[in-house]
């Protein structure tokens, strides 16, 4: 039986402050005066998302993690929770009037993103830190101290839309695709999105701005942060060799045909799909196709090479209406799946190979590379999100 379609929180013409004031009690659903949360960045979304929530008569407490050091944040821009935007949260929290706390969790962010970021790369995966930081810091260890404080919910600056239909919530994608943050929060549970909101889901990016600007808020015109906020200049190598310096060590650079083309200074460097910086040369576009951490292997080949058959999951979540992943792979269910946060969800069905999920394509997808997520959505529905898990391997076509 097809599940109801949840009614999308509709977009507002923020000309009138009190329409996306009401936009966001809707969103909200929760008594004038209950205590929220607000997970404060110091960035232009998460404050405009306190802000609303504050104007719309909630009791807000805004907090702000930090997450790495003052010092080597307040050297690069475009970062997030250190350092000058601890700042600008501070600025922000007194002048919408709310309390506000900054939390150190650097210790916990080393441990649960930093540390994990570090050997993904090690084992020849491409990892993605914003959902591992997601997953952990913000949406387990940051929830808990919002309901130790008493709060009925914790809000986000999130682009993304929490749906209650009656029965169930839903995760849905934002009304403004283009800032849609889906893939990001695919690991997000069923208890965790029922405590959570996401005020700024049927808001446009530019009218997020526009909001900032009315309320005089002085981070309206404020970069959006850029790359991985604790990798310095966005050089993510820079970070691994000091961390995990092993990961230099020199390999093979190998073509699917066996030839052994060349020699390369650590598969830390190389990702799945990569053409540039490869160094060896015959007469042939190449690409890389595949990571062996433990002969330190890097093979490439040509571009058809990269089509994917099919992928297993691990670290699996799922918001479907089935009781389980498991339940819904036996059934192979059809689903949309989106394999990079860039690319569009595709057709796609789920299998049961043992105990393994695992999610064929109806046409192969390109470029797949293990540590990245895989993201379901519902192909009757393709606004809602079904769930997902990480990449644990490939299967190709040849």
């Amino acid at each position: 039986m097809n599940a109801p379609i949840a009614c999308p929180i509709p977009a507002f013409d923020t000309a009138d402050l009190g329409s996306a004031i009401e936009a966001v009690r809707q969103s909200v659903g929760l008594p004038i005066g209950a205590r929220v949360v607000a997970a404060m960045s110091g960035g232009v979304d998460s404050t405009v998302a306190a802000a609303l929530l504050h104007a719309a008569g909630y009791e807000v407490v805004g907090v702000t993690l930090q997450l790495y050091d003052h010092g080597q944040a307040l050297k690069k821009t475009g970062a997030c929770c250190a350092g000058q935007d601890i700042h600008d949260a501070r600025v922000a929290a007194e002048k919408i009037g709310i309390s506000h706390y900054v939390l150190d969790y650097e210790s916990r962010f080393k441990d649960s993103v930093i540390e994990e970021f570090a050997d993904s790369y090690l084992r020849g995966e491409t990892p993605v830190p914003c959902i591992r930081c997601n997953q952990t810091v913000k949406f387990r260890d940051l929830l808990d101290v919002a309901r130790d404080l008493g709060a009925e919910a914790m809000a986000t600056g999130h682009y993304v839309e929490r749906a209650d239909t009656g029965n169930r919530v839903e995760m849905r994608r934002a009304i403004d695709k283009s800032r849609d943050q889906s893939y990001f929060l695919f690991a997000t549970t069923r208890d965790q999105l029922d405590f959570l909101r996401f005020p700024l889901a049927g808001i446009p990016k530019p009218q997020v701005r526009d909001i900032a600007r009315q309320l005089g808020l002085s981070i309206a015109a404020k970069p959006d942060s850029q790359d991985i906020c604790f990798v310095p200049e966005g050089k993510y190598t820079t970070l691994i060799d000091r961390l995990r310096p092993q990961g230099r060590e020199a390999g093979e650079i190998v073509h699917l045909d066996g030839r052994v083309l060349g020699r390369h200074d650590g598969i830390t460097g190389y990702t799945i799909g990569q053409r540039r910086g490869l160094n060896v040369a015959v007469g042939e576009p190449l690409f890389v196709i595949k990571l062996d951490a433990a002969t330190r292997r890097v093979y490439v080949g040509p571009r058809e090479a990269l089509l994917t058959r099919a992928l297993d999951l691990k670290e699996t979540n799922w918001l479907g209406d089935e009781d389980s992943l498991i339940e819904a792979a036996q059934n192979h269910r059809p689903v949309l799946a989106r394999v990079r946060s860039t690319r569009p969800p595709v057709a796609a069905h789920l299998a049961l190979e043992g105990a393994q999920i695992r999610v064929i394509f109806g046409d192969g997808e390109e470029g797949v590379a293990p540590g990245q997520a895989c993201v379901l959505y519902d192909p009757e529905d393709d606004d809602r999100v079904l769930g997902g898990g990480f990449i644990e391997r490939t299967h190709a076509f040849l």
